[in-house]
Parts: C-alpha cells; sequence; structure tokens
C-alpha cells in the first residue's frame, strides 16, 4: 500500500486539478513542455533526413547506414529505462530538462563528427536524450489534465511530435541542399537553451509531489496554479468534485508485472512494438528508396517524406477531437486496422512508383502517427503516480525496440534482394496484429487517474 494511501490530501489534490477550467496557465505549460517535444521529434528525424547525403559523402554499404539511424535508436531505449527511474525519483520537470540539455549538447557533437562511427556514437548519446524526455513530458501533461477532456489535451500537445517530425523534413528540404547535413545538427542544438528555462517556469506536478511524500510542496504548488488560473479567467473556480479515491501501489518496477498491471503491461508493450516498427520501418528507408530505387533527385525525395509527416499530423488532429468521445481501445483498433489496409494495398498492388508509395505510405502515417500519440496519452492513464513515469517508458522500451528492429528488417530485405511487395507485407501483417492486440486494451475515458489506479 503506498504511503500516500489514507491521506485527505491526496483526493484534495486531485479534485482541485480537476476543477481548473482551461486557462492561460495551461497554455504557458504546454507551450514550454511542448517546446521539448518540438525539438526532440526535429532531433529525432534528423539522421533519417541526411542519410541519402551521408551515403554519398561517406561511401556507407546499407549494413552502415542501417548502423547509422539506429544507433540513436538504441540510445533512446537506455534513455527511456533511464528516465522513467528518474523521472519518478526526481520529479517529472527536472528529468526532461536534464533530457533536452544532453539532446542539444549531442547534436552539436554530431555536427562535428569526421566519419560514421563518430556519428554513430554520438547519435547514441543524443538518443538518451530524446529516449528520456518525449515519456515523462507526456506523463507531466496527463498529470495536470481533467478527466473530461484528457484525450484532447494531451493529444493537442501531442501534435507537436509530428509537427517536429514535419518540420525536420521541411527544413531539411532547403537547408541540406544548400549547407549540407551539419547545418541540421547545429539547428538541433537548439534545445539547450530550453533546459536551463524549464524548472524556473514550469511547476512540478503536484501529483507526484504529493506521491513522494512532499505535501506542503504539493498544496504550495497548487494553491500558486489556482492563482494563476483565477488571474487568467477572471472567474472563481468550481467546487471541487466528490472525493476522489485514493491511490494504490508500492512504487516499485516489479509492480508494473503483478496483478491488474500484469495485463497492461503486456498490452501497452505490444501496442508500442508494433506502432513503431511500422512507423520506422517505413519512414528510416523512405528518402532513401525514393532516391535509390524509383531515381527521384533528394528535393522530390524529401518533399514526399514531408508530404507523409503532414498527413501524420492531420492523423493525430483527428485522433484528438474524437478519443474522449469513442474511448482508447476503439481508436486503437481503428487506427491500426487502417495502416495494415493502406500496408497491405502496396503489397498486393506492389509498388510500381515513387508518388503511389507516397500516397500509401501517407495513408499509413495518417493511422500511425495518431496511434502513437494515443498511445503517449495512454501509456500513463494506466498506472499510479508513484510508477507512472516507469510505466509509460517502459512502453517506450518496447517502441524503442520497434524502431530499432523494423528499420534493420527493412534493410535486411532491401539488402538481400527481396522485393518492396515483401517489405510492405510483413508491416502489413505486424500492424494487424498490432489491432488484434488493442482489442485486449483496458478502457480509460473519462476517468481520473486515481480512479483508474484505485
Amino acid at each position: 500500500m503506498s504511503t500516500v494511501a489514507n491521506n485527505p490530501v491526496v483526493g484534495s489534490i486531485a479534485a482541485r486539478l480537476e476543477r481548473l477550467p482551461h486557462s492561460r496557465w495551461h497554455v504557458k505549460v504546454r507551450v514550454l513542455i511542448g517546446a521539448v517535444t518540438f525539438f526532440e521529434a526535429f532531433d529525432h528525424l534528423l539522421a533519417a533526413s541526411a542519410l541519402p547525403v551521408l551515403m554519398d559523402e561517406w561511401n556507407l554499404s546499407t549494413g552502415q547506414a542501417t548502423m547509422a539511424v539506429t544507433t540513436g535508436s538504441i540510445g533512446m531505449l537506455f534513455g527511456a529505462l533511464g528516465a522513467g527511474w528518474l523521472g519518478d525519483r526526481i520529479g517529472r520537470v527536472r528529468t526532461v530538462a536534464l533530457g533536452v540539455a544532453l539532446t542539444g549538447l549531442a547534436s552539436l557533437a554530431v555536427a562535428a563528427s569526421g566519419n560514421i562511427e563518430m556519428f554513430a556514437l554520438f547519435r547514441f548519446l543524443q538518443g538518451l536524450g530524446i529516449g528520456g524526455v518525449v515519456p515523462v513530458a507526456a506523463t507531466y501533461i496527463n498529470e495536470i489534465a481533467r478527466s473530461d477532456n484528457r484525450g484532447r489535451f494531451v493529444l493537442l500537445y501531442e501534435m507537436i511530435f509530428p509537427a517536429g517530425l514535419s518540420a525536420a523534413t521541411l527544413v531539411a528540404v532547403w537547408v541540406i541542399p544548400h549547407y549540407g547535413w551539419r547545418a541540421m545538427f547545429l539547428i538541433g542544438a537548439l534545445p539547450v537553451l530550453i533546459a536551463a528555462l524549464l524548472p524556473r517556469k514550469v511547476p512540478e506536478s503536484p501529483r507526484w509531489l504529493l506521491a513522494k511524500g512532499r505535501t506542503e510542496e504539493a498544496e504550495a504548488v497548487i494553491a500558486q496554479i489556482e492563482r494563476e488560473v483565477e488571474e487568467s479567467t477572471r472567474e472563481p473556480l468550481p467546487a471541487p468534485r466528490a472525493e476522489i479515491p485514493d491511490e494504490k501501489g508500492t512504487g516499485r518496477l516489479a509492480d508494473l508485472f503483478k496483478g491488474r498491471y500484469l495485463r497492461r503491461t503486456a498490452v501497452l508493450s505490444g501496442l508500442w512494438f508494433v506502432a513503431y516498427y511500422v512507423n520506422h520501418g517505413i519512414a528510416t528507408w523512405l528518402p532513401s528508396l525514393y532516391t535509390d530505387t524509383f531515381g527521384l533527385d533528394l528535393t522530390t525525395a524529401l518533399t514526399f517524406s514531408l508530404i507523409s509527416n503532414a498527413t501524420g499530423l492531420l492523423g493525430n488532429f483527428l485522433m484528438a477531437l474524437f478519443i474522449d468521445r469513442i474511448g482508447r481501445r476503439p481508436s486503437l483498433i481503428a487506427a491500426l486496422t487502417g495502416a495494415s489496409a493502406a500496408l497491405a494495398v502496396l503489397a498486393i498492388v506492389g509498388a510500381s512508383s515513387g508518388p503511389q508509395v507516397a500516397f500509401f505510405a501517407s495513408c499509413t502515417t495518417f493511422c500511425i502517427f495518431a496511434i502513437n500519440a494515443g498511445l503517449y496519452l495512454y501509456s500513463p492513464e494506466l498506472y499510479p503516480t508513484r510508477n507512472r513515469a516507469k510505466g509509460a517508458a517502459f512502453g517506450g522500451l518496447w517502441n524503442r525496440l520497434g524502431v530499432i528492429i523494423g528499420p534493420i528488417v527493412v534493410g535486411g530485405i532491401i539488402a538481400a534482394g527481396g522485393s518492396l511487395r515483401l517489405v510492405f507485407a510483413q508491416l502489413a501483417v505486424v500492424a494487424a496484429v498490432g489491432a488484434l492486440i488493442a482489442f485486449f486494451a483496458v478502457e480509460t475515458k473519462g476517468k481520473t487517474l486515481e480512479e483508474l489506479n484505485s
């Protein structure tokens, strides 16, 4: 049993957060955390955007190219594990700030790399930061959101991530041909400026403070938030809702694999793996496929990739609008089924031209980006405050495995002379398996984080 249980302040903090109307305070926090997420996404896709140029400049083999794009993902895997522990131990905001600083500094080092080995090493370090920031940031946003509109609140924030991916591709279309790939990584170092600002402008999660037994700090933070909300709305706050049940749990990692949490962790892990296996299995190789297989110039290849990312942004937006209405489980099932169908068309009809692949790849990213955003909402909902960052980050571990294995499998098929039909067929099958896994997901819409974990 958590030491927080039976403490009357628990329900008070949760109830006071639940009564807060949307205000400038929420906008401020989402903008600051969103800026972090934007640049993490921007840095995440830099290797894929630079890959066509790197392959020519350093005369890379397919194996070396695969290493260039997967070392960052391996770093993200370890970063997710470490950040989950840190996020529950030292706080959400401090963990995010540390990860952002590491991401930016490593980007500078990548820009100075003189060979593929140094490039891969510094991409690994950059991945440590990216992998740690995103799940912990999503955990924080979940903890300040109201239960009745948490899906829309979190997913509109999560649109920042595909926006960052789109921005990376858009900037690459112009910067790489004119200034080279190193300039992209110099731009990716900008998050260093945010790292120092974040702890001073964004308050720590009151739910986390309370779970750590820091009751006075939690009360001070929630009181300050309430004052800012009242000042911005110019109206008195509504009365808190009826008492909210207390959470249970010890905060140990082992709790993720016991009782009801075992099912939640298993389903979540499978969904994360599938979503990112498919996403990165296709996205990482698209620019190179356009140039090497279909003979398109670099600008056209990057433009097609930009269209796919922009379509994904639209999918994210529609998921934000409807997930609170139709629920998490139906949304995930529908999106995974749609992704599988789009990939199956490419496998059956055959990928015969760049524009054809770009169209169905865009249909796939429309669904996949919606799934990814939905999982960043869904993951923190499934675990109590003392384990929330660890639970979300454990899901991040499986998405990193998907990020690593997806491009390796696709690269292996291409290197072995396999057809594009086979590439898209195996991706379609994996997405279909994900849709089946989603049938076992627990529905969380409309419930407070405490009600889901009491």
